[in-house]
């Protein structure tokens, strides 16, 4: 019997400009966005950190490993006067087949809103 692959990792370009929105606040807007796709999982948008407004996040405890592209970092949202914990993540150092997103954001769009095809 042989082993089961692990689910192989794409990361694309994504065409569209990017805004991560927060209530009201915009966390990001970027033309350089990348999409990952892993498996049938959403694919997932990455916003280069360099276009993410970094002082309404802060770092979080928390950390989980994925056997695919590594060790997460958290970081959680405040702005508006609303927050939410542990919304926003990034590989820092991902594995072969996931280097693509190194240096990028990724959002959970149950705690914001990741608006891909208006300007950014």
């Amino acid at each position: 019997m042989s082993a089961v692959s692990p689910t192989p990792i794409r990361i694309e370009p994504e065409t569209r400009p990017v805004q991560v929105l927060f209530h009201d606040a915009v966390i990001g807007s970027t033309t350089e966005a990348v999409q990952l796709f892993e498996g049938t999982r959403d694919p997932v948008i990455y916003v280069p950190r360099e276009h993410v407004e970094m002082a309404f996040l802060h770092e979080s405890a928390k950390r989980t490993t994925c056997p695919l592209k590594g060790e997460a970092r958290y970081w959680s949202i405040s702005a508006e006067g609303y927050g939410e914990e542990d919304a926003v993540w990034s590989y820092e150092t991902p594995k072969p087949g996931s280097e693509g997103i190194a240096g990028y954001l990724a959002f959970d769009p149950r705690k914001v809103r990741v608006v891909a095809g208006q300007p950014a």
